[in-house]
């Protein structure tokens, strides 16, 4: 093998990194000043990443360089309003799993992710799991499909157990690099298994003695699908703080807002508080769904504490 060579990181534990390189996996680990170039990132190296691999005086494998990335997603490292965790780079697309019973999915968490993808420039699609169990209560999918498709986002309600949309994710992922995200507990692993056999993605993120999601740093791993492409599954997400996205920037990361904002009398309006601002009249007129636009504010509220 070439004394330099670039591969394809597949997985991480945040201080080894497995890698692929000519259809085989190698171990590496990273190069030390790889560090210092003052990214506020509790990771340097992620899945997705092409990076260049040397052999080191004692024959192991290290990363001594990162190719540019063309997107990553990205979220405020937990309990570090300073830092941030990288997710994984050079996505294609990404799929966020939710649902609205066992468990539901909360809003927030979900207009966050979209937000993040909406900044990062990865075209993101919701899946809509369980929807045998959701159809109890049809008014609860009749109210969110309105909410994100006015919003413009596809969704596609699936169950794994019954089968439904499976087919239709299974092309989704043909040919190309996927992260699939969600929370703890909405069906995930049972998903990829339908639409990939054989494929054991289940990380034990549910705790036995407390039966909830347990306190893990989240690693995301990549799995190679059996008609092309790979599926990037990160395990454990509980919530995904923003990082990086100023108050100002926050609208155009909401697209059904973009579509108002230059009707708003002030070039600078927060579409909080301000006269004739045309974000704030769309949602009385329910041209924007009240949900979302009580995300923004939460977001706008919650996270000015680690813009200081």
């Amino acid at each position: 093998m070439a004394d330099s060579f670039l591969a394809l990181v597949v997985h991480s534990t945040g201080s080894w990194y497995e890698v692929l390189h000519d259809g085989e996996r190698l171990q590496c680990r990273i190069r030390g000043k790889l560090r210092l170039k003052g990214v506020r990132s509790t990771n340097p190296v992620v899945v997705g990443d092409v990076v260049r691999c040397e052999s080191d005086e004692q024959g192991e494998y290290v990363i001594s360089a990162i190719e540019p990335r063309r997107n990553y997603i990205i979220r405020r490292a937990s309990n570090l309003s300073k830092e941030s965790h990288i997710i994984a780079a050079n996505v294609d697309q990404a799929l966020l799993v939710v649902t609205l019973f066992s468990p539901k999915t909360a809003t927030e968490f979900i207009d966050r992710f979209l937000v993040t993808c909406e900044a990062y420039k990865v075209p993101v699609t919701i899946l809509l799991a369980k929807i045998d169990l959701a159809r109890q209560a049809p008014e609860a999918i009749e109210e969110f499909h309105a909410i994100y498709e006015s919003a413009g986002y596809r969704i596609i309600e699936v169950s794994a157990t019954e089968g439904e949309g499976v087919d239709v994710v299974r092309e989704m992922l043909r040919g190309k690099t996927t992260l699939l995200s969600g929370n703890s507990g909405v069906g995930k692993s049972t998903l990829v298994a339908a639409v990939e056999p054989g494929l054991d993605i289940r990380t034990g993120e549910i705790s036995q003695s407390h039966h909830k999601g347990r306190h893990t740093t989240t690693f995301s791993t990549m799995y190679p699908l059996s008609e092309g492409g790979y599926i990037i599954d990160t395990p454990g997400i509980k919530g995904f703080g923003l990082i990086d996205i100023e108050d100002a920037e926050l609208a155009h990361y909401f697209p059904e807002m973009m579509r108002f904002l230059p009707d708003c009398r002030f070039y600078n309006c927060s579409h909080t508080h301000e006269p004739h601002c045309a974000v704030v009249e769309a949602v009385k007129r329910g041209e924007i769904a009240y949900p979302r636009y009580e995300s923004y504010l939460k977001i706008m509220d919650e996270d000015d504490k680690y813009r200081k």
